[in-house]
């Protein structure tokens, strides 16, 4: 295993969902994960309804979770590589025409939604990095802007399927809209689907093959996840200078950051507490 494909990997999970193997990780990710999970029970309340889950470590602990409430696990990582994931993401390119339409006809009144996927229609062509972006666009339009997930990501899996091919440029497209559809699936608690996407977020991270040059990237790579531009200098000059459009637009580039660090894997300045909370807000803000 390379560098810069970690062995294993952490993500959220339901509390009722854990599974032998997966260790707990305390707090807000700094504290040094428990012993693995053994198996798990359901204690109900006085009126019948699952209350608690009783966690049995492997080293004889016992932790009591609440029931629903959601628990950073370490886990190994999946089979194979980030861009093996890509196959068990559910592909829509195929049906591209039949969801641009849905989505249409679900805004019919939103100019841009209608542009974008007039556009599309016309023709969608996944090695243009216009067409990927357009795609990216309209789904981060439809989630963001309309607060329509069901139809976000459907069209986010017209190009979620496609598998890195050493052109950054194209990648970029796809490694947002891979992110923001983890995002969605976080949301709506498919946490199996959530890390399928996250880890394809990835794809990209090893695809380096000479060692000297894959051990810089990888350093690269963790000085973007530890220091990310979160353009807080320009959002504070377009707020001063009260220039609303300005401010949205740098705003949007931080929700996305914030979305691609947290599919990534989150980040060691940045707790997930911290991201879930940031995340709320620049939503609250752009969609304000």
């Amino acid at each position: 295993m390379s560098e810069s494909q970690p062995e294993s990997y952490t993500f959220r999970v339901n509390a009722e969902l854990l599974s032998p193997g997966q260790q707990l990780v305390p707090g807000d990710g700094a504290a040094a994960p428990l012993a693995p999970v053994a198996g798990t029970s359901l204690e109900d309340d006085d009126f019948g309804t699952p209350a608690l889950v009783i966690v049995k470590l492997e080293d004889g602990e016992t932790v009591r979770l609440a029931y629903a409430s959601s628990v950073r696990v370490l886990a190994p990582a999946p089979e194979g590589s980030p861009s093996d994931a890509v196959r068990r993401i559910p592909s829509e390119e195929d049906n591209a025409a039949e969801i641009l339409s849905a989505a249409a006809a679900a805004h019919p009144e939103n100019a841009a939604v209608q542009e974008i996927t007039s556009r599309l229609e016309r023709g969608l062509n996944v090695k243009s990095g216009s067409n990927l972006q357009d795609v990216r666009d309209l789904a981060h339009l439809l989630f963001v802007d309309l607060g329509d997930a069901e139809n976000a990501l459907k069209v986010c899996n017209i190009i979620t399927g496609l598998p890195f091919d050493g052109n950054f440029g194209r990648w970029n497209w796809i490694q947002g809209t891979l992110a923001l559809a983890a995002h969605i699936t976080h949301e709506a608690g498919d946490d199996e689907s959530a890390a399928a996407y996250s880890q394809a977020v990835r794809a990209a991270d090893a695809s380096e093959t000479d060692p000297l040059k894959a051990k810089l990237a990888a350093e690269l790579l963790q000085r973007q996840l530890n220091e990310p531009n979160l353009y807080d200098r320009e959002i504070h000059r377009a707020a001063e200078a009260g220039n609303a459009d300005s401010e949205r637009e740098w705003r949007i580039l931080r929700l996305n950051s914030l979305l691609y660090l947290r599919a990534h894997g989150g980040s060691q300045t940045l707790s997930d507490a911290e991201l879930e909370r940031r995340i709320r807000t620049e939503l609250i803000a752009v969609r304000g």
